[in-house]
C-alpha cells in the first residue's frame, strides 16, 4: 500500500490518542526506524497490515473497530491532504459518488502507477437503497470499507444504514454491502 494510508494510520493515531501511543504502535510493529511515511512512495501491505495490528494490541481494540474508524476517518483526511478537489468530481451525492468509486480509483492510479485498487460494483434496490459488490485482491478489509461508507454520508450529510450481507473471509465469492439512505440529492443522479 501507498505511504498516505500509513501516513494516515499515523495521524488518526496521533490525533486521538497522542504521539506517545503513536511511538508504541511503531515499536511494536517493528517500524522504529521509520522517521516518517512518504506519501507517493509503495510500502509492502506487511506494513500496513502490521500497523493496523499493532493499533489492535496497544489500544485493545479488535481489527474489525480499528478498520471500521479508519476508513470513516479516510474520508476526511484524503481530503484534508489535498485530494479534496478529486473527491468532488466523483459525485454530488452518496449514491453518485459510490457509484463512481472505480472511475475514482482509476484516476488516482494516474498518480499511483504501482495501485491496486479495489472493485466496486454498485445496484440500486430502491430510491433510497443500493447493494454494492466489493472485490479486492487484499484480505480482510471490509470492516474498512463499512466505515468508509459512513464516512462518505457525513460528508455528503445523508444518514446511512450499512449492512454486510455477503462475507469473502466466510468463503462468499466477494463481500457485499446493503446500503439505506437518506439522501436529499438522490434524485439528482
Amino acid at each position: 500500500m501507498y505511504g498516505l494510508v500509513n501516513k494516515a494510520i499515523e495521524d488518526m493515531i496521533c490525533k486521538y490518542h497522542g504521539e506517545d501511543t503513536w511511538e508504541k504502535i511503531k515499536e511494536k510493529a517493528e517500524l522504529e526506524d521509520i522517521d516518517f511515511f512518504v506519501a507517493m512512495d509503495a510500502y509492502s501491505d506487511d506494513v500496513t497490515y502490521g500497523l493496523v495490528k499493532a493499533v489492535c494490541e496497544v489500544l485493545g481494540m479488535p481489527a474489525e473497530e480499528v478498520l471500521t474508524a479508519f476508513g470513516e476517518y479516510w474520508v476526511t483526511y484524503t481530503a484534508e491532504e489535498g485530494y479534496g478537489e478529486l473527491l468532488a468530481t466523483a459525485g454530488q451525492s452518496l449514491p453518485q459518488f459510490i457509484e463512481n468509486l472505480d472511475n475514482l480509483h482509476a484516476r488516482v492510479g494516474l498518480s499511483f502507477p504501482q495501485l491496486r485498487p479495489p472493485a466496486f460494483e454498485c445496484e440500486h434496490k430502491s430510491e433510497k437503497s443500493l447493494e454494492l459488490h466489493y472485490e479486492s485482491t487484499r484480505q480482510g478489509l471490509a470492516p474498512m470499507v463499512i466505515g468508509l461508507l459512513h464516512g462518505l454520508g457525513k460528508r455528503f450529510h445523508t444518514e446511512i444504514d450499512v449492512t454486510q450481507t455477503s462475507f469473502r473471509e466466510q468463503g462468499d465469492a466477494h463481500d457485499i454491502f446493503s446500503i439505506k439512505y437518506n439522501d436529499a440529492h438522490a434524485d439528482d443522479q
